[in-house]
């Protein structure tokens, strides 16, 4: 894996998280410069929390960050770009992208900073706004304003599937679909971590979620499975 790359990471919260591919990146510190595509930025110490604790990323692209005061303190001090993302926006990007299509348009953000282009990108270091996010292109169809978002292609993409085998083929489990297959149709190089590696032949075709074309290589998911927030039930 190169350095100054593009990674797009499945998961949602700690849901569906790439964990054992994270972790590996996180103990190599030769690989810096990264820009980081994903829903949100993990926890401190857990998920993509990991490469801001270890200073890999430079940039980050995602849509909730607010579970992360690392990604805050650094985005507000200079050390990280962070350009936000409607939810629904960045899974299109990512989607549009394996699909290639360059650019789509879309109502969500029209009339907010983002589209105005006056959202902070990234500051200096005594908290002052170093850049601006880039202005938008707005069409009206049908009467209704819409904003221009471009594809985001990555280098690597990593996958985190409940099922997997020899080929490539992958099944998410329930949520964990989330962002993931639109990351691995989106990449030069998919990655997916599996929790069962299977022969080929042993998956049903209709069960497949991920083609084993659009990967590159398969590997044993064995980190830890972390669940952000326990809810527990009032004792009697």
């Amino acid at each position: 894996m190169q350095s100054n790359s593009t990674v797009l990471c499945g998961g949602f919260g700690l849901c569906g998280v790439p964990d054992t591919l994270i972790n590996e990146v996180a103990e190599t510190p030769s690989i810096t410069g990264l820009t980081a595509v994903s829903n949100n930025a993990g926890i401190p110490g857990s998920g993509l929390g990991k490469w801001l604790d270890t200073k890999q990323i430079t940039r980050m692209v995602a849509s909730y960050v607010g579970e992360n005061n690392v990604l805050e303190s650094m985005y507000l001090t200079g050390e990280v770009e962070l350009e936000l993302t409607p939810q629904g926006t960045l899974a299109q990007r990512c989607d549009a992208g394996g699909k290639g299509i360059p650019a789509f348009y879309t109502p969500a953000a029209f009339g907010t900073v983002v589209q105005t282009g006056e959202i902070p990108l990234k500051h200096n270091q005594d908290g002052s706004i170093a850049a601006y996010g880039k202005p938008r292109d707005v069409k009206v169809f049908n009467g209704k304003s819409y904003v221009m978002e471009e594809a985001i292609p990555g280098d690597y993409a990593f996958v985190k599937a409940y099922k997997a085998d020899k080929l490539g083929n992958a099944q998410f489990r329930l949520a964990a679909q989330n962002f993931n297959g639109a990351m691995g149709r989106n990449a030069k190089v998919t990655i997916v971590e599996a929790e069962h590696i299977v022969e080929p032949g042993e998956m049903s075709p209709e069960s497949i979620h991920l083609p084993g074309i659009y990967v590159k290589k398969v590997i044993q998911s064995t980190a830890e499975k972390k669940i952000e927030k326990y809810t527990n039930r009032p004792a009697d």
